[in-house]
């Protein structure tokens, strides 16, 4: 399966899965296909194929009334074939099918996006009226097989994400220790004092002022605080 990069910098998830709804639309001779996709804690984005990209994004947002989306995301199962009529998706979802038979939508069918268990997003196929079955068994399976390989994608995606957002907060953390181990032993030799002395010093102008002390470290350090304003009614020694 060609799929992007998903581990670096640049990856762009919806360029990802618009990917998806085109090449699905190529292997499964599809009118359209879309995705309903949840980044966390993002707002869901809707990703329609590039062809027909307008009605398919009509076909995705009339699903908040109801729809195979939202069915296969609820359940994590796929949502079986199911023709656009009175009998199938009219008595189901009668707005979304009476968008889709608007379009000349025969039948839709969605599978999961989904990785151990969780479930990413969900893929939905729609299907011409040419075609003389919704879909085939073999077309369900591929249909399957794409959704896995993108849910392996954006699942390490995720995951690379996270760690890379705990790498920068725990080295965010090193150098603001490392500032404050600085400005204590600038301030516990200018004064002749212990380091704890001198760390009590930061914390109370922290306090007093209502800034975080990494911040006032780094005022220290630079040389921009007065030695008498950090500490107090205390007279610095010269």
């Amino acid at each position: 399966m060609e799929t992007a990069d998903t581990l670096t910098e640049d990856f762009d998830p919806e360029r990802y899965l618009r990917w998806l709804a085109d090449r699905s639309v190529e292997l499964l001779g599809a009118q359209g296909a879309g995705v309903m996709y949840t980044g966390g804690d993002e707002p869901v984005r809707l990703v329609a194929c590039s062809r027909g990209q307008a009605a398919v994004r009509d076909l995705l947002e009339v699903q908040c009334c109801g729809g195979p989306c939202v069915d296969s995301f609820g359940t994590g199962e796929p949502v079986a074939p199911v023709r656009i009529d009175a009998e199938g998706a009219g008595a189901r979802w009668p707005e979304f099918a009476e968008q889709a038979d608007k379009y000349g939508i025969a039948g839709t069918y969605a599978v999961p996006i989904s990785r151990r268990g969780h479930v990413l997003g969900v893929l939905n196929v729609f299907v011409p009226a040419r075609h003389h079955v919704v879909a085939s068994e073999r077309e369900l399976r591929i249909a399957q097989a794409l959704a896995g390989a993108a849910a392996v994608g954006l699942s390490n995606h995720r995951t690379h994400s996270e760690y890379r957002t705990l790498s920068r907060q725990l080295q965010t953390a090193l150098d603001s220790r490392i500032r404050i181990e600085q400005a204590k032993g600038i301030l516990a030799e200018r004064w002749n004092v212990d380091m704890d002395e001198a760390f009590e010093a930061l914390r109370r102008y922290a306090r007093r002022e209502r800034q975080v002390i990494d911040v006032v470290a780094t005022q220290v350090i630079k040389g921009s605080i007065a030695g008498e304003k950090l500490r107090g009614n205390r007279s610095e020694p010269s």
